[in-house]
């Protein structure tokens, strides 16, 4: 089968501006009634943290190794969902951690007491390997920003590699097609904010950062293909053909390698636990939208940019960098 991305150019950019327009009416309404585009975890607000211990003198002395799934059921029993709850180990220390919500002393308390009684069949708490610790707003608000100048200095990257690699035109519709993935993984994370009440932590910037390498690394095979093309040719055919025939010819490779990319990651969403199931879902959401606009946004507007070029510029060969 031949995809014809520029026939149905229209209906592919559609497509894409439905789902980000529908993201950012989302992220306006969370604004509204959250302070913020997406619904932000302890990472970024701030919060309680308390890690408790046991008395071992040596790791894997206490017994069996803890479940972090018995102490999150204790817990969230208790009214503390949405906690992000780790498994502590080192070299004389074995124990939890648990970060949640700013607590006032009552509710810390009844915390610790739920933490000690879901750790008691695992060992004893020693006070002294435990600590309780407050995050405050500033340092998360800290957090947040250099989260989003790591994204900023990431699509800055970029740019630059792509203008050297290929040319200016190209660059600017690469990181048009990142900032759809952005959008849509951001898009989708707000709505689920507002709907499931899902937060977003750190974990989610370094999801992003994952998708901007995902996605480009597929525009560049598609953009390679074309510039090959390109060269062969010699002008004698139309650069939207050529656009055509490059998407096509690189289309099972960007199948096949989003499909074993994100098989691994479905497991991980199904089976990895509660800290791993959001940063699991950005990642599977970005990769296929990184596919999709590989394919039906960079690829398409080149060929629209370039058929508005004087023929000799449409089709002159690229130079190598």
């Amino acid at each position: 089968m031949r995809l014809d991305v520029i026939k149905n150019a229209r209906l592919y950019v559609s497509i894409s501006s439905a789902v980000i327009l529908a993201g950012l009416v989302a992220m306006v309404i969370s604004f509204q009634q959250l302070g913020s585009p997406l619904r932000l975890g302890i990472d970024f607000t701030g919060g309680s943290s308390l890690t408790l211990g046991l008395a071992c003198g040596a790791p894997n002395t206490c017994g069996k190794k803890i479940d972090i799934a018995v102490v999150r059921q204790a817990i969230e029993s208790k009214g503390f969902a949405n906690s992000v709850i780790q498994s502590v180990e080192g070299k004389d220390l074995q124990g939890v951690s648990v970060r949640t919500a700013r607590l006032s002393t009552e509710q810390r308390d009844k915390l610790l007491s739920s933490m000690t009684e879901a750790l008691k069949q695992y060992g004893e708490v020693d006070a002294k390997k435990s600590q309780i610790d407050e995050v405050g707003p500033a340092i998360g608000q800290q957090a947040l920003n250099n989260g989003l100048l790591a994204l900023a200095l990431s699509f800055a990257g970029i740019g630059i590699y792509l203008t050297f690699r290929f040319q200016s035109d190209y660059a600017s519709f690469a990181l048009i097609a990142l900032l759809h993935d952005v959008l849509v993984t951001a898009g989708i994370f707000s709505i689920l904010g507002l709907t499931l009440g899902v937060e977003i932590d750190s974990l989610f910037i370094v999801a992003l950062l994952t998708i901007c390498g995902f996605s480009v690394n597929d525009t560049v095979v598609i953009y390679d293909r074309i510039r090959e093309n390109v060269k062969i040719d010699a002008g004698a055919t139309k650069f939207n053909d050529l656009v055509n025939a490059s998407v096509n010819q690189t289309l099972g490779r960007s199948m096949n390698t989003t499909l074993t990319s994100t098989l691994p990651l479905i497991a991980i969403f199904l089976f990895g636990g509660a800290t791993l199931r959001f940063f699991s879902l950005a990642l599977i959401i970005g990769f296929l939208s990184g596919v999709y606009s590989s394919i039906f946004n960079a690829s398409i507007f080149l060929a629209w940019w370039r058929s508005r070029q004087t023929p000799k510029i449409s089709q002159q060969p690229l130079e190598s960098n």
